[in-house]
């Protein structure tokens, strides 16, 4: 699918942390939309998609001078206290535009030069690895969160047909295992997986969070319910995998081969 791109300038970059987010004094956003468009994604139930032209998935806005505007907002920031950034938000930071326009690697070349007190990254793509040699310089100030909803390349083309293949996601984590960087698979949304998920996780990362849409869309489910996703997993024949206790099952799977202190639920998972 190809997402029709924009190029505006923003006026902020840094956003206050509300919410799901509360734990970090700021969000950070490099695009607005996302060109993964995953079917669950709850953006697509907020302002930002509904009040948008297009369907989510199918437009990016690529915000110019982005650098520029973060490095100015960061130093403010920083002189009133502690800073702590979540990126991204409401996109993926290393979505394929990325590739091109670079907007994430120069928002962590700002943060690199006058790090806040801790950054998470949440991503669903490989292309993070790209940027090891500035997350390094990161150190423990620094985690990043690959999302790994399953260990299924069928159960991902059925929900996120866009997204990265897993296998490709697999590499990254050895990649960033092997360079020593903070990392943690965000299971989040908990989608249909396989009995050894966990014993697949195991050698690159050891630090687990696990989320689903009644606990992490931010209105207890109710954004999801909008988007019928009841019906994505009736099509596949595993109704048994939504609802608000299926994540038990995963949750369970996982202590089997992860101690209790490894696992984290819902937002504990995301703080930093």
């Amino acid at each position: 699918m190809k997402s029709e791109l924009f190029y505006k300038k923003p006026k902020t970059i840094l956003n206050k942390g509300t919410g799901f987010l509360s734990g970090y004094t700021h969000s950070l956003n490099p695009y607005t939309g996302c060109s993964f468009g995953c079917s669950y994604c709850y953006v697509r139930q907020m302002p930002v998609s509904l009040f948008r032209e297009g369907e989510w998935g199918n437009w990016v806005d690529v915000k110019i001078g982005a650098a520029a505007i973060l490095a100015k907002e960061l130093q403010r920031a920083k002189a009133k206290g502690k800073v702590t950034i979540f990126m991204s938000s409401s996109t993926d930071p290393y979505q394929p535009i990325e590739q091109k326009e670079k907007v994430t690697r120069s928002l962590l070349q700002v943060i690199v030069d006058d790090p806040p007190d801790f950054l998470l990254v949440q991503t669903r793509s490989p292309l993070v690895s790209r940027d090891i040699d500035l997350l390094q310089h990161l150190k423990d100030r620094v985690r990043v969160s690959i999302t790994l909803e399953t260990d299924s390349e069928t159960i991902r083309k059925h929900f996120t047909p866009e997204a990265p293949p897993i296998q490709a996601r697999f590499k990254a984590l050895q990649k960033l295992a092997d360079a020593g960087i903070p990392t943690q698979v965000a299971i989040a949304p908990v989608l249909p997986s396989g009995e050894y998920f966990p014993d697949k996780l195991k050698p690159f990362v050891n630090r687990i969070c696990i989320d689903d849409y009644f606990m992490g869309d931010g209105s207890g489910g109710k954004r999801t319910k909008k988007l019928e996703m009841e019906k994505k997993y009736a099509e596949l024949g595993l109704e048994e995998w939504y609802g608000p206790q299926a994540y038990k099952k995963v949750y369970k799977r996982f202590l089997g081969i992860f101690s209790k202190n490894q696992i984290y639920v819902s937002q504990s998972g995301f703080e930093p």
